[in-house]
């Protein structure tokens, strides 16, 4: 995750309450997402953004989770990730972004 959108949830999340944030990824490997969802959950693990060390514990999930899925209007789902979602390897992106859901978020599961 870049610093700069680092920066913009820890804000949101300051302004808001992290039990009012979801963080939603539509990145295409799953080491990516999890790696973002690690990121506002339990702080950046690469030491180089604004939030080193800060445990958000934010709600995360990919886009082409059910229940990100279930929570959206089906036309706008298909328009916006449902040729995605065909090309992706879907299970390991729910694999990677649940597993650190389950252990690490706070809020929002």
């Amino acid at each position: 995750m870049d610093l700069e959108n680092q920066k913009r949830i820890k804000d949101l999340t300051e302004k808001h309450g992290a039990e009012n944030i979801i963080v939603v990824f539509g990145a295409a490997e799953g080491e990516l997402s999890g790696l973002a969802a690690e990121t506002v959950t339990v702080g950046d693990p690469t030491y180089a953004g604004c939030l080193t060390d800060v445990s958000l514990g934010l709600g995360v999930y990919h886009a082409v989770e059910p229940e990100f899925k279930s929570a959206c209007d089906p036309n706008v789902f298909d328009e916006q990730v449902g040729m995605m979602e065909m090309v992706l390897d879907v299970d390991d992106l729910i694999n990677e972004t649940s597993v650190i859901r389950n252990e690490h978020s706070q809020f929002n599961k």
